[in-house]
């Protein structure tokens, strides 16, 4: 017989055994996001020979597609798929997206782009959210499942991060890889990494149950596959309208002026269904949506601008060991969130437990106000550089060591605030408009890094480093006011979301 949700939800000690399962699957499909993404503004710059302000324009597009196509994801999955076939279907295009690019990554890198984004889509934010039906309501494990659920992000994030781009750049295994074929391996590792990740779902998917089934069950059978199937086709034929777009990022500028006011309007929509009591929840559920558009546009500096700082003007050490300093970029924060993901975790059901932890809003408050620190620390780099424009590795390590912080008190609370906000008819859609919120922090991240860059376009090594420190500074000012903000408006939002903690 097949394990009844009741029987999920009545787990005992600090996690249900799914969400392992879950954990490692997401893991693995982390390693291929997080190890592409770090290539792309390097790929860009050295290999198809863009300038750093298009290729930070470029950045910011790719990947507010992914994260805006997610949003789309979430309605299929919540209306006609299903959070699991969502979830399946998603991985076999990143599959083929990733494949595609270690074939011909000059040749074909918007293809395989394209691929990917449109799976991330229907990956990406249903298994999130299937995280969130493994507890109940009012469980106060559920922010520490989600801790440790992100540690298992960061974990593929650690590991592709740091190998995809060391391996590109020949700061790893060059004697195994061809110099020639750097680039095809890198790209390789992340199609090898994805297929372990959808069968590592497709073997343990029966221990979660109902959760995630189709929500046509009641419907006919022919009925049903032929929704399914016309939303597999219509994803298929959508993928050369995105290739289109995100080569071109004028198309991605118009798509960013209309998605979000029109997810906005949807909300609205949909909330007519529900009681005013769920619908405060809602507006406070959008409070924090509008407010991780601001810190993802500044975090996300990771794979543009930051990545560049890196290539350009990061020395190749940390405490005296050589390492790749896009490498450390691309992974630094992923290290230290596996370190003190579950700590954190404990911590806030230790506070739950006194009576003391921090609302919801007041943590995301204090997120912002690592952040800020944490950019303090990238603008303050700029007083270690030598003539040829190189600081210290090992300063900028530090500056992530902060901001891993902040990232730990707003993302994975984030993702389980919007599951307890959110009537679980509609979570699909608002754990996608949570990364749609994504999304346009990556686009704001592209025009905030573009804007950097071309400041220092045709300066020297030294005067480039000095450019984009004082940038780093002005983003951890915005960083700190954002901060205050929420912690002064937290009584309002609090009553917003009732009993929900």
């Amino acid at each position: 017989m097949e394990t009844t949700i009741e029987q999920i939800q009545d787990f005992k000690g600090k996690y249900p055994k799914q969400l392992w399962y879950l954990f490692f699957s997401e893991m693995w499909e982390r390693f291929s996001f997080y190890g592409m993404r770090g290539m792309l503004a390097v790929f860009m710059v050295s290999q198809l020979n863009m300038s750093e302000t298009t290729a930070n324009l470029q950045y910011g597009a790719t990947q507010a597609w992914v994260y805006a196509f997610t949003f789309i994801g979430g309605l299929f999955a919540d209306k006609i798929l299903g959070l699991r076939r969502s979830l399946f279907w998603g991985g076999i295009l990143m599959i083929i997206g990733s494949i595609i690019l270690a074939i011909s990554p000059k040749d074909l890198f918007f293809t395989g782009i394209g691929f990917t984004i449109v799976g991330t889509g229907f990956f990406k934010p249903n298994i999130s959210s299937m995280v969130g039906q493994l507890y109940r309501d009012n469980d106060t494990r559920r922010d520490a499942g989600f801790s440790l659920f992100y540690a298992g992000v960061n974990l593929g994030a650690l590991i592709g991060g740091y190998i995809c781009i060391a391996v590109a750049n020949g700061n790893l295994w060059s004697s195994f890889v061809a110099e020639n074929l750097r680039w095809n391996y890198a790209f390789g590792f992340a199609s090898i990494v994805m297929i372990v990740s959808l069968l590592t779902f497709t073997q343990t998917q029966k221990s979660l149950g109902e959760i995630g089934l189709s929500p046509l069950a009641h419907m006919e059978v022919s009925k049903r596959k032929a929704l399914e199937i016309a939303t597999y086709i219509a994803s298929i034929i959508f993928i050369p309208i995105i290739i289109k777009m995100v080569a071109n990022t004028t198309y991605t500028d118009y798509f960013m002026m209309i998605i979000g006011p029109l997810s906005v309007v949807y909300l609205f929509y949909e909330m007519k269904n529900f009681s005013t009591a769920e619908n405060l929840k809602l507006l406070a559920a959008l409070i924090f949506i509008i407010f991780s558009i601001f810190f993802w546009a500044f975090f996300e500096q990771s794979g543009g601008s930051l990545s560049l700082f890196a290539a350009n003007n990061l020395q190749n050490t940390v405490l005296g060991v050589k390492l790749d300093p896009n490498g450390v970029n691309n992974s630094a924060n992923s290290l230290f969130v596996i370190v003190f993901a579950a700590l954190v975790g404990m911590v806030w059901i230790w506070m739950a437990k006194k009576k003391i932890e921090p609302n919801t809003v007041v943590k995301f408050g204090l997120g912002f106000l690592f952040l800020a620190g944490g950019f303090w620390v990238f603008y303050y780099t700029k007083f270690f550089a030598g003539p040829d424009g190189k600081t210290s590795l090992d300063l900028f390590t530090l500056g992530w060591f902060v901001i891993t912080f902040g990232e730990l008190c707003l993302s994975p609370i984030g993702m389980s605030a919007m599951t307890k906000l959110s009537p679980q008819k509609t979570q699909a859609v608002i754990m996608g408009m949570w990364f749609l919120a994504s999304a346009y922090g990556q686009y704001f991240a592209g025009l905030l890094g573009a804007g950097i860059a071309e400041a220092s376009k045709n300066a020297t090594n030294l005067e480039k480093l000095n450019t984009y420190a004082d940038g780093y500074q002005q983003l951890a000012l915005y960083a700190l006011v954002a901060g205050v903000v929420l912690i002064v408006i937290s009584p309002l939002v609090r009553k917003l979301m009732q009993d929900v903690k």
